[in-house]
């Protein structure tokens, strides 16, 4: 995996991997496009009128929006990254194949066996409160697994844990095809999980890798 330096404001929205109706009849081809197109667009411009002002601010000598600016990339950040990782671990149903073996074998060892780590997963993304995500990372400080949750993209998370699956509960999500039923939306995304990507991200996080791209 090659890696380079983002310079400020430098942050590009990345293409899905699939097509806009590539994920229905889960996900339709509008809420894609609108989520894709607008708002992950909407997340990465945030982030580069952020670096782009604090650059200014060091400039400038001018500090005193550090504060809001520092948000804003918290924010604005937080969501670029969630999503395009978000693209990354779907594909079409009957495309996703199984959890490989370091996900089933860390799986097994954390939340002891796979239903209830799914179990818990469902739960998490269904009682988000308010928008959120449901999480699944790889925490290196203690080399296991966590299901974390996430009002706002910034919000309760632990300092180093690397996210690995993802998914999105925020309304625009899912809004337009299953109104305010997030439960059966969370319920039918299982369809779509790429377990091929996951596998490949956790052993990417394992070496303290997080790539936006599909990999």
């Amino acid at each position: 995996m090659n890696y380079y330096a983002v310079p400020p404001g430098g942050h590009q929205l990345p293409p899905l991997p699939y097509a806009y109706n590539a994920l229905e009849p889960v996900i339709s081809s509008k809420t894609l496009t609108y989520h894709h197109n607008r708002h992950h667009k909407a997340y990465v411009e945030g982030l580069n009128k952020a670096e782009l002002k604090l650059v200014e601010a060091r400039q400038n000598k001018d500090f005193s929006l550090v504060k809001h600016w520092a948000r804003e990339l918290a924010f604005n950040g937080s969501g670029h990254i969630l999503h395009s990782i978000y693209w990354t671990i779907m594909a079409a149903i009957g495309q996703g194949g199984q959890p490989g073996s370091q996900t089933q074998a860390n799986i097994n060892y954390y939340f002891g066996n796979f239903l209830n780590f799914r179990e818990q997963f469902t739960k998490a993304a269904e009682q988000v409160e308010a928008s959120g995500w449901a999480v699944l990372i790889w925490q290196p400080a203690w080399r296991h697994m966590e299901i974390l949750t996430a009002e706002k993209h910034q919000n309760l998370t632990q300092w180093g844990g690397i996210p690995i699956l993802v998914l999105d509960v925020w309304e625009h999500a899912y809004y337009l095809d299953y109104q305010y039923r997030r439960g059966d939306y969370v319920k039918a995304w299982w369809q779509l999980v790429n377990w091929y990507e996951v596998e490949k991200r956790l052993l990417w996080a394992m070496q303290a890798q997080v790539p936006l791209n599909m990999t």
